[in-house]
């Protein structure tokens, strides 16, 4: 589990929940705020179409599992403590949430979508889920900014030396600066530059530095919004306006119902459902009473409109989409499995070549490593060669 989903929000926007209904763990949940205090970490799944079935096989996974031809695999999801305005000051759970945040490699931001509870968590009715859209961006960009700030002050204090050749360029100090985020200097200076600033802070304003700041966080820090509690009609109506509105065209934005996939995988473990996470659709398989059928068929027809409950499309939304990632699986050309077929799949960053895999399954195949092979067309693939999703490929070593 090579990547790291930050589940983020303010208190009781159903955050707990979603964590609950994506790992299947048992975390406390309430409608009070910083229900979550230490963050919680959970193995959620994002779903890959299974290629065993192109070779003949069934797969036997080392890891996750395979249902309905669709391969589950593993990611780390990490339920961060619960945000307040001014949390880059230090208010509520503020520094201690930043630097649980600093780890995961993408966010998925639960939003309250039914405007039941204000922007401090609290109870209340109407309220405008964009207030906590741009409250989050908001401190994210703030704290970017300060820790910017550090790194122009850094700079500008710099003795640069009497020859040009001497000189850092503030793309370098910046990155170091900033090098918690896992950006480095040649992307600053692309940032620095696609915003038609000069490589001088000097000739920076504040506004300036504050659009820098949140292009560096974007970049950095993607995020995918939960619009959770969509099976409520207010929450229904405020998508239809959010997602219409220019000025949130930057994030992606998923329909979702926490409660829904939480209850048909708690009918499904039962065996009153028959439902595969991710589906638009379930089977009534149980004995149920004439109040749970009812209810289910509220959930039906929640999923068949949307296509689902959303949690699952949220994960791989923000894995898949925001992060490019891919999935690779190693295979046997010969068709010689020693350890059982499709065993393992890994999770790989989209510029992974076949090198990258080798090392991925272990140094010192990736030290030996002379060429891949494409098990689907048996052709030969070198070092370089950028692998593709769902690629299954056998790695050739001198071992």
């Amino acid at each position: 589990m090579s990547y790291k989903i930050g589940l983020v929000g303010k208190p009781s926007v159903g955050k707990s929940s979603f964590f609950n209904a994506a790992t299947m763990n048992d975390v406390p949940e309430g409608a009070y705020p910083f229900t979550t205090i230490d963050p919680s970490v959970g193995e959620a799944y994002v779903g890959v179409d299974c290629p065993a079935p192109e070779f003949d096989e069934t797969c036997e996974p080392n890891h996750g599992f395979c249902r309905d031809d669709t391969r589950f695999v593993p990611v780390k999801l990490v339920d961060v403590a619960g945000l307040i305005p001014g949390a880059h000051e230090g208010k509520g759970l503020g520094n201690q949430f930043l630097s649980d945040l600093n780890e995961a490699d993408v966010l998925v931001h639960v939003v309250d979508f039914s405007g039941e509870t204000d922007i401090e968590g609290e109870p209340t009715e109407g309220h405008d889920p964009r207030e906590d859209i741009d409250f989050l961006e908001a401190e994210l960009d703030q704290w970017y900014l300060d820790i910017l700030e550090k790194g122009i002050e850094k700079f500008e204090s710099m003795y640069q030396g009497p020859n040009p050749g001497d000189e850092v360029g503030v793309e370098e100090v910046l990155a170091e600066q900033l090098s918690a985020f896992r950006t480095n200097k040649d992307e600053i200076k692309q940032v620095v530059l696609s915003l038609d600033l000069e490589l001088d802070p000097e000739t920076w304003d504040d506004d300036d530095r504050f659009e820098l700041a949140r292009e560096i966080r974007k970049r950095t820090k993607p995020m995918v919004i939960a619009a959770n509690k969509m099976d409520t009609p207010a929450a229904r109506d405020n998508y239809e306006s959010i997602t219409s509105d220019p000025e949130y065209e930057h994030l992606t934005i998923v329909p979702a119902s926490a409660h829904a996939e939480g209850s048909l995988k708690t009918a499904d473990e039962a065996g009153v459902v028959e439902y595969t996470q991710g589906d638009a659709d379930f089977d009534i398989v149980g004995d149920v009473s004439d109040e749970q059928e009812a209810g289910l068929e509220v959930i039906r027809e929640f999923v068949t409109e949307y296509g689902g409950t959303g949690v699952q499309s949220v994960i791989e939304a923000a894995l898949f989409d925001e992060l490019d990632a891919k999935a690779v699986f190693p295979g046997s050309a010969s068709g010689s499995w020693s350890k059982g077929p499709f065993r393992d799949c890994f999770v790989l960053p989209d510029y992974a070549t076949a090198e990258d895999f080798a090392y991925t399954l272990h140094s010192d195949i990736g030290d030996g490593f002379l060429h891949g092979i494409d098990c689907r067309s048996g052709r030969q693939v070198g070092a370089d060669t950028v692998l593709d999703h769902r690629d299954v490929v056998e790695i050739v070593t001198t071992g």
